[in-house]
């Protein structure tokens, strides 16, 4: 993997991606690529010897990178992907434009897109994941997303392309959102930014905001997001299978199982990838033995484990 195409943006090889990720976890990528801009990007890609994985990564708000790294080269987008640009009803933001920002500028243009303000990350991981809470997803509110392909073409591709579901969308692998449009509801500024308020009160009130963590761990059963309203059932959330399961606040090694909110898991201080992912299959082992739900991780995983005895 030496002879790597040129290129206008940054190229750095064996990069440890523990510093690029919510849980500081990980072994280092084979190479980390910062495109200079959507023709670099597209140029690099389509020089680049088709037989080398590529991985796409946000702000790594939903990711755990196991400890012997990734051997791919890693493509993170930052200035100049992360715009945001109001038209009417619509909003195009770049991929690298975090979630919390976009709601933000959509609500002072009178633009209901107040669910993504309490989504950790950044566009382009909301639309690879469907991102949703409060009952509204992404899928809600697409329009279209301009990609660059694995063979460096830029395209657009709709929300049948992309095959919305829960948690899930059909983007081929190696594939990279550069920016994305959005169209919501018109409403009152001031009535948008009080209720993203709200909402942002009641997650920390709820939820382990000021620790590391990766957002939820797991999907909801149900299949669904929480609405939150007062009358929304918890019968199928994942937090209360686990609860159930008597595993809030359960450890290994620096890993654990938050006491707060038993669907985050959070590094302590000093946990390994292994920690963590091992924790979350133990929840993942424990909830299936004393309720006979399958928990589906939410949580990205990638890459390879520590080589033994290390």
């Amino acid at each position: 993997m030496n002879d790597m195409p040129q290129t206008r943006g940054k190229l750095t090889a064996d990069k440890p991606l523990c510093d690029l990720t919510w849980l500081r976890v990980g072994g280092p990528a084979d190479w980390l690529f910062q495109p200079a801009d959507t023709q670099d990007l597209a140029e690099f890609l389509a020089a680049l010897d088709p037989a080398v994985p590529v991985f796409p990564m946000g702000v790594g708000s939903n990711l755990i990178v196991r400890d012997g790294g990734l051997r791919a080269v890693v493509v993170r987008l930052g200035r100049g992907f992360n715009d945001i640009l109001v038209e009417g009803t619509r909003v195009t933001a770049g991929a690298a434009a975090l979630d919390a920002h976009v709601a933000r500028k959509a609500a002072d243009a009178g633009i209901d897109l107040t669910y993504l303000r309490t989504i950790p990350g950044a566009v382009g991981g909301a639309v690879r994941m469907n991102a949703g809470c409060y009952g509204t997803y992404m899928a809600d509110v697409f329009v279209e997303a301009q990609v660059v392909t694995r063979a460096g073409e830029i395209v657009m591709l709709t929300a049948e392309d992309l095959n919305f579901r829960y948690r899930k969308t059909d983007l081929p692998e190696g594939w990279v959102i550069i920016r994305a449009t959005f169209e919501g509801p018109k409403a009152e500024p001031e009535a948008l930014h009080a209720r993203m308020s709200a909402q942002l009160a009641r997650r920390d009130e709820t939820q382990p905001t000021k620790d590391r963590s990766a957002g939820s761990t797991f999907r909801n059963p149900a299949g669904f997001s929480s609405t939150g309203r007062a009358d929304d059932v918890h019968d199928l959330k994942a937090w209360k299978v686990i609860d159930n399961a008597g595993l809030r606040g359960a450890r290994r090694g620096g890993a654990q199982i938050s006491e707060k909110h038993s669907n985050f898991l959070i590094n302590t201080g000093d946990a390994t990838a292994a920690d963590l992912e091992g924790l979350g299959e133990e929840v993942r082992k424990k909830v299936f033995q004393s309720s006979g739900i399958e928990l589906h991780w939410e949580i990205m995983r990638v890459g390879e484990p520590a080589p033994d005895g290390q």
